[in-house]
C-alpha cells in the first residue's frame, strides 16, 4: 500500500492532471511509496472516497480547483468520518487564498498555498518521519525551474492515447488584470529551452500529436516562443495540433514569419481581449493596444491558418450592456473562429473585489462564483447575457453552424443584437440552455430564420445542410428533405484528420 496518494477530480476524463504529475515527479525518495489516483467530477463522491480509502495510505494530497471544490469537500468529509487518522493535505488555486472561511480547510489537516511542487514533498517527509509542521496553512516559495523535475515521463501510454497532454514553457504573468489569479504571480520563470526541447522530443517520439501549453503569456519572450514554434514546425506531421495562450497585441514580424509556415488548423491561439472599452480596461488594470490587437487578428485570419479562440468577459465593473455589445460586434468583424463569452468570476484572492462597493458587484457565493448583478447590469439582464453566452457556444463556436450563424445578421444589423433576439426566442421555445439535440437545434434555427426573419427557405436549408456535413455526417435531417433538391447524398467529409473535432469543423 502506498504511504502517499496524490489525487484530484478533473473536470473531464480527458484532462490529465498536470499538477499531480509535477508533485509526483518531485517527491524524490518518496516516489516509490506514492501513487496518483485521478477521478472526474461526474463520479459520485462516495465512490471516490471508497477507492481512496482502499489504498490504506497515511497521507492523501488533494488538488483543489474551482470546478471540483464542492465534490472534493464531500469526498474528504466521508474519508474523515471513516478514517479520521488519515492526513489530508490540500493544495491548488482554490485553497491558496482566503483559507480561513472555507469548510474544506476545516476538514483538512494541512493546506499548502502557492506552487507546492517542492513543499509537498518536504511536508510529507516530515509527517512520515513523525514530525509535524508548525502551522496548518503552509506557504510555498515560488520554485525556479532549475529546482524542479519535469513531469512529462509520467504521462502513461494510456494518457497519450486518450487524454489532453499539458506542457509549459513558463510560469507567472507580468500583467496585473484584477479578475485573474495569474496576476498575483508576478515573476515570470522560464523552463530552460534545451531541457524543454528534450522532453517535447520524447513526447513526439511516443506519438503525441496534440499539445496544450498552459503558459499564460506564451509570446511574452519572443525569442523563446519563436524557438518553440520553430521546433514544432521542423517536426510537423499531419494531425499535429498546438494550443498556446497569446498576448493579443504582441505579434512581431519574427513570430509572424514562422506562424505563416504552419498548415491550416495546426495552431490554436487563445487570445484574451476581455473588453474593447479602454476605460473599463484601465479600471481593472488591463493594459493593451486595441489597434494592434485588431491588426494582429486581421493578419492571423487573412494570412495564416491559425484557429483563433478569443475571450470577452461579461459583467466587468464599468461595462454597460451597450459597451459589451459594441465590443462583441467589433470582434465579430475580426472573424475569430471562436468567441468565448465568459461571465465574470470572483476568484479567491483576486483584487477585483475592490470594486464591490462602488459598482455594487454581487457574486454567487458558490463555485464558480459568477457575477449575479452589478450597478449597470441587473439580475434579469445578467441572466439574458448568461443564456446568450451558452447559446453562442452552441451555435457560434461549435463549428456546427459556421455559415448559418452569419445569416442571423445578414440584414446588416448588430450581430450582438441579432443573436440576443435569437437567444431570447430560443429560450422562450425551449426553456433550457442545455441538452438540446443538434438536429432539434437546427430545426429551431431553421424556423427562426424562415418565420421570424423571413429569409428564403431554400437558402437556409442549403446552408444548414452544408454546415451539418462539416462533422462528417450524411444522415439528412427529416425536416430538411422537403427543402433540398433531390440528389445523391455526398460522401461524408472527414475534415482535417487528427485535429480536435470543433477546430476541424471550422476548416471544412
Amino acid at each position: 500500500m502506498p504511504d502517499v496518494v496524490l489525487t484530484t477530480l478533473n473536470a473531464k476524463y480527458i484532462h490529465a492532471s498536470f499538477g499531480l504529475r509535477y508533485l509526483m515527479a518531485n517527491l524524490g525518495t518518496l516516489k516509490n511509496q506514492s501513487c496518483i489516483a485521478e477521478f472526474d467530477i461526474n463520479q459520485r463522491p462516495i465512490d471516490i472516497a471508497e477507492v481512496l480509502l482502499a489504498q490504506n495510505s497515511k497521507i492523501i494530497g488533494f488538488g483543489v480547483y474551482i470546478w471540483n471544490i464542492a465534490s472534493t469537500t464531500e469526498v474528504i468529509a466521508a474519508i474523515k468520518k471513516v478514517r479520521p487518522e488519515v492526513i489530508i493535505i490540500l493544495g491548488g488555486p482554490e485553497v491558496s487564498y482566503e483559507t480561513d472561511s472555507q469548510p474544506i480547510v476545516s476538514l483538512a489537516n494541512f493546506v499548502i498555498t502557492g506552487e507546492a511542487d517542492l513543499k509537498f514533498a518536504e511536508v510529507c517527509r516530515l509527517l512520515l518521519a513523525g514530525g509535524r509542521p508548525a502551522a496548518k496553512v503552509i506557504p510555498a516559495d515560488l520554485p525556479e525551474f532549475s529546482q524542479l523535475e519535469l513531469p512529462y515521463d509520467l504521462y502513461t501510454d494510456d494518457d497519450l492515447a486518450h487524454r489532453i497532454i499539458y506542457v509549459e514553457a513558463s510560469r507567472g504573468c507580468p500583467f496585473t488584470c484584477e479578475f485573474c489569479l495569474s496576476s498575483l504571480d508576478i515573476p515570470v520563470r522560464q523552463v530552460p529551452l534545451p531541457v524543454l526541447h528534450g522532453h517535447l522530443q520524447r513526447l513526439l517520439d511516443r506519438g503525441v500529436k496534440q499539445f496544450k501549453f498552459v503558459d499564460r503569456t506564451f509570446n511574452l519572450n519572443i525569442n523563446v516562443s519563436k524557438a518553440i514554434l520553430e521546433f514544432f514546425h521542423e517536426r510537423y506531421q499531419p494531425g499535429h495540433f498546438f494550443h498556446f495562450e497569446m498576448v493579443p497585441d504582441r505579434l512581431p514580424e519574427q513570430l509572424r514569419e514562422i506562424i505563416m509556415g504552419f498548415p491550416p488548423g495546426a495552431l490554436q491561439f487563445e487570445v484574451g481581449i476581455q473588453t474593447f472599452n479602454p476605460e473599463v480596461g484601465a479600471l481593472i488594470k488591463r493594459r493593451q493596444n486595441y489597434e494592434r490587437i485588431e491588426e494582429n487578428l486581421r493578419f492571423l485570419r487573412g494570412r495564416t491558418g491559425v484557429h483563433i479562440h478569443a475571450d470577452l468577459i461579461v459583467g466587468l465593473p464599468g461595462e454597460t450592456i451597450e459597451g459589451f455589445a459594441a465590443g462583441f460586434d467589433r470582434l465579430i468583424q475580426l472573424r475569430p473562429q471562436e468567441i468565448q463569452v465568459g461571465i465574470l468570476k470572483r476568484l479567491r484572492g483576486t483584487p477585483i473585489v475592490r470594486h464591490d462597493a462602488e459598482w455594487a458587484m454581487a457574486y454567487n457565493s458558490h463555485p464558480p462564483y459568477e457575477i449575479l448583478q452589478n450597478r449597470l447590469l441587473d439580475f434579469a439582464t445578467m441572466q439574458k447575457l448568461r443564456r446568450f453566452a451558452r447559446y453562442w457556444d452552441l451555435i457560434g463556436n461549435s463549428g456546427n453552424f459556421v455559415d448559418t450563424t452569419r445569416l442571423l445578421w445578414s440584414d446588416g444589423c448588430s450581430p450582438f443584437g441579432a443573436f440576443m433576439r435569437w437567444s431570447e426566442w430560443l429560450y422562450l421555445r425551449t426553456g433550457r440552455t442545455d441538452s438540446i439535440a443538434l438536429v432539434r437545434l437546427m430545426q429551431l434555427l431553421f424556423e427562426y430564420l424562415v418565420v421570424e426573419l423571413k429569409l428564403d427557405q431554400k437558402q437556409i436549408a442549403t446552408t444548414l445542410w452544408a454546415d451539418y456535413q462539416r462533422g462528417g455526417r450524411r444522415d439528412k435531417p427529416g425536416f430538411l428533405k422537403g427543402h433540398l433538391p433531390q440528389q445523391p447524398t455526398p460522401k461524408a467529409s472527414r475534415g482535417a484528420a487528427g485535429l480536435p473535432k470543433r477546430q476541424a469543423r471550422h476548416l471544412v
